[in-house]
């Protein structure tokens, strides 16, 4: 495997700073956020993070970006949104910050269309609004902060489950939501995949644990029971990925059947560790956060529009240029593994 080794001395540093203790999964709002009428305005720097879920270690790393970020351009930062992800649990949310009227919204989208018209809405009220981690429909959003490319994802987690069984058996894949638009996207770019490159791998089951512990923990005891000859499973959500990790842990198929996918070193180093899971991918979520801030504050002041070749500078992480379909890219994913783990904290 090469993939974006070379990165750890760089993302370490980065990562560093999550070493302090998480504050916890939402503000409860800025003390001078708006109280009503419409957003805009070139000064209204009142960002408020719409994740798909609260609770979410993925999106409580996140958020910590995020707040950072806002506070480094001295804007207001909230967070707020559903117990549970589902389609059109963020609605009520994105409807609430409208009436608030704050600058910007930053959503992670459950589906691709059952949150745009509350999107729009909150657009022609003047309300910036940008999509990171899942994206909507491009007519529902200004832009869309990626991690990394959809191409990047699949192939790292198809590359890492080829390796660990030696390329060839059955796989499965336990996804979140059945309607989150970057799970899907990248599960038809793996099927892509393992059809082209991977002909002894047989893709036998996708099940969904819909960003829930419990609810993925028994999906994978159910995939197990299901297929016998199951020789890996890919995961490609950080819920998922731990939880599958969690029964595996202590089963009799540990060692026996490979799982990688997309989770954070602090949920996965135990497991990595009592060789449950050999490697994993992801990019730093904090980051993610941080930079999709920034997107915010370059559309609220006009420093952007969110047309192609637009460029503007966040914060540490320097210059970024918007691409094709008002899309900003964060980075490649990086493989975790037990010789590295221990140098990141999130």
């Amino acid at each position: 495997m090469t993939f974006a080794r070379k990165r750890v001395a760089a993302l370490a540093a980065i990562a560093v700073t999550a070493a302090l203790a998480l504050t916890g999964c939402a503000d409860t709002g800025p003390a001078s956020a708006p109280t009503g009428g419409a957003g805009g305005g070139s000064d209204n720097l009142a960002v408020t993070f719409l994740p798909k879920n609260l609770g979410n270690p993925y999106f409580d790393t996140s958020a910590k970006g995020g707040k950072a970020a806002v506070e480094e351009f001295k804007g207001t930062f909230n967070q707020v949104g559903p117990a549970q992800a589902s389609p059109d649990a963020q609605v009520s949310y994105i409807n609430t910050a409208t009436q608030q009227g704050v600058g910007a919204l930053v959503v992670s989208a459950n589906d691709p269309k059952a949150i745009c018209d509350a999107l729009n809405q909150a657009r022609d009220n003047g309300v910036k609004v940008v999509t990171f981690d899942s994206d909507t429909d491009a007519s529902c959003r200004d832009l869309f902060v990626n991690q990394a490319s959809a191409d990047g994802i699949a192939k790292a987690q198809v590359d890492l489950i080829a390796d660990q069984i030696g390329d060839s058996g059955e796989i499965a894949i336990l996804s979140a939501a059945a309607n989150a638009t970057n799970q899907n996207a990248w599960i038809d770019k793996m099927k892509a995949l393992l059809k082209s490159d991977h002909p002894n791998i047989s893709l036998v089951d996708v099940v969904y644990g819909n960003d829930d512990d419990q609810t993925s923990f028994d999906k994978t005891a159910a995939l197990l029971q299901s297929h016998p000859k199951l020789k890996g499973i890919i995961s490609p959500t950080t819920v998922g990925i731990a939880a599958a990790a969690r029964y595996l842990s202590t089963s009799s198929y540990k060692g026996k059947v490979a799982l990688t996918g997309l989770g954070t070193p602090n949920q996965m180093r135990e497991y990595v560790k009592d060789g449950t899971v050999t490697a994993f991918a992801l990019w730093n979520p904090e980051d993610l956060g941080y930079l999709s801030a920034f997107a915010a504050k370059a559309l609220i002041t006009g420093e952007i529009t969110g047309k192609e070749g637009d460029t503007f500078t966040a914060g540490k992480l320097g210059k970024y240029t918007v691409g094709a379909n008002g899309t900003v890219l964060l980075g490649d994913p990086f493989v975790f593994d037990k010789d590295n783990i221990d140098k990141f904290d999130f």
